[in-house]
C-alpha cells in the first residue's frame, strides 16, 4: 500500500511538473495575433484575430540573412509570435542564428523554452552549464547537421571555432522564449547594480566592476 501511495504522488508531481514546463495548450484550431481590440479576443498576452479572417500571411516570415559585423560576431533572427501572429497560443517559435568567423553567441539563457539548434553550415562549439551546486558544464562540438539541446534556463553559449561563416537554426518551446544575456544583465542594467554588490559577488576590486559597467554591451538579438 504504501509503495502504491509513493508511486502516485511520484506520478502525480510529475504531470504537474509537465504541464507547467510549457506554454498552455491551444483551445482552438489557431489564434493569430491582432492589435485591434475591438474585434478581438484577449488570449495568452495577444487579442485574436477573427479565424474566419486569417490567411496565410498570418502564417509567414521571411527570414533574412544576420549582420555579424558587430564586436560579438553574431546576430540572432527571432522568429516569434511578434514576427508570425499565427504563432499565437501554439507553445513554439524559432530563431535564425548568423555567425562571423570565431563569432559567438554569448552565454544567456531563455527563462521560458528548451532550445534545440541544428546546424546549418560551419562548425560550432556549444555548452551549457547546470544548475549550483554542480555548476558543470557540457560542451559538444557541432557539424553540419548536428543537433543539440539546451534545456529550460540553464545558461548555455555557441562559439564558431570554424575558419569560415556558419548558420544555425534554433527551436524554442514557447512562442515567447525571453532571453537574459548574462553580462549584459548583469553589468549594462539600467539603472546600475550597486558596486558593493557586484565586487562582493564576483570577489573582485570595484575598480574592475566600474570599468566592466563601462563598457558598452552589444545585445545582438
Amino acid at each position: 500500500m504504501k509503495t502504491t501511495y509513493l508511486f502516485i504522488t511520484a506520478f502525480l508531481a510529475l504531470a504537474s511538473s509537465c504541464a507547467f514546463a510549457f506554454d498552455p495548450s491551444p483551445l482552438q484550431d489557431f489564434c493569430v495575433a491582432i492589435n485591434d481590440t475591438k474585434n478581438g479576443v484577449f488570449v495568452n498576452g495577444k487579442f485574436c484575430k477573427d479565424p474566419k479572417l486569417a490567411t496565410a500571411d498570418d502564417f509567414f516570415f521571411s527570414v533574412k540573412e544576420g549582420n555579424t559585423s558587430n564586436s560579438v560576431g553574431s546576430k540572432v533572427t527571432p522568429i516569434g509570435v511578434n514576427e508570425i501572429l499565427g504563432l499565437n497560443t501554439l507553445g513554439i517559435s524559432l530563431a535564425r542564428v548568423d555567425f562571423a568567423p570565431r563569432g559567438l553567441n554569448p552565454p544567456h539563457t531563455h527563462p521560458r523554452a528548451t532550445e534545440i539548434l541544428i546546424v546549418l553550415e560551419g562548425t560550432l562549439y556549444v555548452g551549457f552549464v547546470t544548475s549550483n551546486p554542480q555548476n558543470r558544464l557540457i560542451t559538444k562540438v557541432l557539424n553540419k547537421g548536428d543537433v543539440f539541446v539546451f534545456p529550460i534556463g540553464l545558461i548555455h553559449f555557441q562559439f564558431n571555432v570554424g575558419y569560415g561563416n556558419a548558420v544555425a537554426i534554433a527551436g524554442l518551446s514557447s512562442q515567447n522564449p525571453g532571453v537574459i544575456t548574462i553580462a549584459n544583465a548583469v553589468f549594462g542594467s539600467n539603472p546600475k547594480i550597486s558596486l558593493e554588490v557586484l565586487s562582493k559577488a564576483f570577489q573582485v576590486d570595484n575598480n574592475v566592476v566600474n570599468n566592466l559597467q563601462k563598457q558598452f554591451w552589444y545585445d545582438n538579438n
